[in-house]
């Protein structure tokens, strides 16, 4: 079907749009780009006269790395500059433009006019009850989180399920039973792998040995699982499920539990990583950092058997450079010291592990992650501090008045209130701006051609920035888990149905 060359531009786009969101376009990667490519960016123009396809073109060339301009909105304006008022009564086209204007880079105003013009307008028809209840329930699923900002699995299951309860909407019956098969086999591999990690965090047994942390074992293999789920990806699930759940305990051990000294010892040790180390530590960091020791071990065990066991220490690197950050924070918190948010940001953007987090995933990503790749890692690419920013600056926002209860270093909120005399509330919507601003460099770094990582790699990126946003959009949904428990349930728990 995606390469039946009789179909209509207009048709093939609905087709790549359904197979995308419904979760099977990793089988058919070479297929739908070929597709993609034949639909050149001149084709809207002259002739796309509807909104709908319009957008839809935009969102679906602009993934892959065809920047077409956003200019092909300007004939939805009218003579003063605004968007016609004659859109309003086009549901499905200003559902379309909301989704594609969340493609923006910076600077591309029309855009974020887009997106403010369809989301005054389709709450205002949500509230008037000016649609049906099956599509104010899509416009609200896509108000809450376009698109752009979706867990592709979380989608997948959403989608099926809104397909299958719109009688009246034509789809492939044959494309809608080939998803359903396919997220109900991957269902059974993700519960395998998610059952070996509950063997290796039983052996732990850290949450007798070590009460004082959060034990989040499933929650990190549904973050891991947003990063990416396919099946060839399992191995970098199960180093990433590991890796993070240790990172997670260490943090928890710096910001809740270890004393400044004892910090300052398990700090020197993982710069020595040197399980001789381990005899200057509590008897209770023994047990962290051994462990920490053991699962690299292991990884480089594996990564040998791939012959990519050099790529190992870029990791051990960022570990290094995050506990090291974990330190600094803990000093500034025992001295009572707020700095400046110049001061902040740089430390605290390493210490919210992102760049850790993306060198970890492409180790489970075999030849993609070449060696160039890592080094360019290191370098702190636009790409990887920008998923850095949403990262840190959406956990600070919703996490900063818990941890401040708990005794915490100040967040972002404390230094910029402190340094600029201004309300908590001022300085949340700058933040805002500086991660809306922060999803289109995000944008803008995977639409350049070429670029050192491979767009699998790119995906990827995206793919964690995504997990930051659907875990700290409106609360601290690690912390506080039992509010991401239902989601997590729809992607691991029961079959999709027939």
């Amino acid at each position: 079907m995606i390469t039946d060359a009789e179909d209509k531009p207009v048709q093939k786009l609905r087709l790549i749009d359904e197979v995308q969101r419904l979760g099977v376009a990793y089988h058919f990667e070479k297929e739908i780009e070929d597709a993609i490519q034949k639909l050149c960016p001149n084709y809207i123009d002259s002739n796309s006269p509807d909104l709908h396809t319009v957008s839809l073109h935009f969102r679906l060339l602009r993934p892959q790395g065809i920047k077409i301009s956003c200019d092909v909105f300007e004939k939805f304006k009218d003579d003063e500059g605004r968007f016609k008022s004659s859109l309003i009564n086009d549901v499905q086209g200003m559902l379309s433009l909301y989704e594609a204007a969340y493609m923006a880079t910076r600077g591309e105003d029309i855009l974020d006019e887009a997106i403010a013009f369809t989301t005054t307008h389709l709450k205002s028809l949500v509230a008037q009850d000016h649609v049906t209840p099956k599509l104010a329930e899509q416009i609200n699923h896509a108000l809450y989180r376009p698109l752009r900002k979706t867990l592709p699995r979380l989608e997948a299951r959403y989608f099926m399920s809104m397909i299958n309860s719109t009688s009246d909407h034509l789809h492939n019956k044959t494309l809608l039973n080939f998803a359903k098969l396919d997220f109900n086999i991957l269902l059974e591999l993700h519960k395998e792998e998610l059952n070996e990690l509950t063997k290796w965090w039983k052996d732990l047994d850290f949450t007798t040995k070590l009460p004082y942390a959060r034990d989040r074992l499933v929650e990190l293999y549904f973050w891991d699982l947003g990063t990416y789920f396919e099946p060839q990806y399992a191995f970098g699930r199960k180093i990433m499920t590991q890796l993070n759940y240790i990172l997670s305990i260490i943090d928890d051990t710096y910001d809740a539990y270890g004393t400044l000294e004892e910090l300052s010892l398990f700090t020197e040790a993982v710069q020595r990583w040197n399980i001789e180390a381990v005899d200057m530590l509590p008897e209770y960091m023994k047990l962290i950092y051994r462990t920490l020791l053991d699962a690299f071990n292991e990884i480089e065990e594996d990564m040998a058997k791939q012959g990519r066991s050099h790529c190992v220490r870029y990791a051990k690197e960022a570990n290094q450079k995050v506990i090291g950050a974990y330190f600094v924070q803990a000093k500034w918190f025992s001295e009572g010291y707020v700095p400046t948010i110049e001061e902040y940001m740089p430390l605290a953007l390493t210490s919210c592990a992102y760049t850790l987090v993306i060198t970890t995933s492409f180790l489970g990503m075999g030849d993609f992650a070449t060696k160039e790749v890592f080094e360019w890692i290191s370098d702190n690419p636009k790409v990887v501090k920008a998923a850095s920013v949403i990262c840190r600056l959406m956990d600070d926002m919703q996490g900063h008045e818990f941890e401040q209860k708990r005794g915490h270093v100040a967040s972002a909120i404390e230094c910029y209130t402190k340094q600029h005399g201004v309300s908590k509330e001022e300085a949340i919507k700058m933040f805002e701006e500086e991660v809306a601003n922060a999803w289109k460099d995000i944008n803008e770094e995977l639409m350049m051609k070429p670029t050192v990582a491979a767009r699998p790699l790119l995906g990827t990126i995206l793919n964690l920035a995504r997990a930051i946003d659907f875990i700290y959009k409106e609360d601290d949904g690690y912390t506080h888990s039992y509010l991401i428990k239902d989601q997590i349930a729809s992607v691991l728990g029961d079959h999709v149905p027939f």
